[in-house]
């Protein structure tokens, strides 16, 4: 698959076979993917948290608010907690100086990594943002806060690629010279 097969396939799945197991040598992939993603200063500042089993139901419980948002979750058999780690010197001088957060923007770019990743081994994943973060830290044993919590796993047979709802290019790009 070309990134851009990729672009077109990957979706926020929402729908898991929770009797599918993935594979650990796709999750190596997935990971190694994911290491490799560009980072300011090459910092990487942030920690993946890889959750299975019943660690991985309590995590997905975690994301339950507002009266059952992320309920599909329960299904995804591999939980990802990505949390923040501090900045290398250099990117810590950098964020400051341009008052700029570069730990988001590279924590955004290792989850776009591993997405892709992900739909090319023919995985499903979804993002999500909403989750009990002391609640997740204490299930992970971590000391840092909770960004983003990926689920991972095979979509149900038959969950049907949605289309594309993006803005139009002209609302997007603009050109100048």
């Amino acid at each position: 698959m070309n990134f851009t097969e990729i672009a077109l396939t990957r979706q926020s799945c929402r729908s898991y076979d929770p009797t599918r197991p993935v594979e650990e040598e796709k999750l190596q992939a997935i990971l190694e993917a994911t290491r490799l993603s560009p980072s300011a200063c090459n910092g990487q500042p942030y920690h993946l948290t890889v959750c299975r089993g019943d660690i991985a139901r309590e995590v997905a419980k975690a994301t339950l608010g507002m009266g059952g948002i992320n309920k599909f979750a329960v299904n995804a058999p591999i939980m990802i907690v990505i949390s923040e780690k501090p900045y290398v010197k250099t990117a810590a001088f950098g964020a400051k100086i341009k008052n700029n957060d570069y730990r988001s923007m590279d924590i955004g770019i290792a989850t776009a990594y591993l997405t892709a990743e992900a739909a090319a081994q023919g995985l499903g994943t979804c993002i999500l943002g909403w989750f009990d973060d002391s609640k997740v830290r204490k299930l992970c044993r971590l000391d840092a806060p909770v960004r983003l919590i990926i689920t991972l796993g095979y979509p149900k047979e038959g969950d049907p690629i949605r289309p594309k709802k993006r803005k139009d290019m002209t609302n997007l790009v603009s050109f100048v010279e």
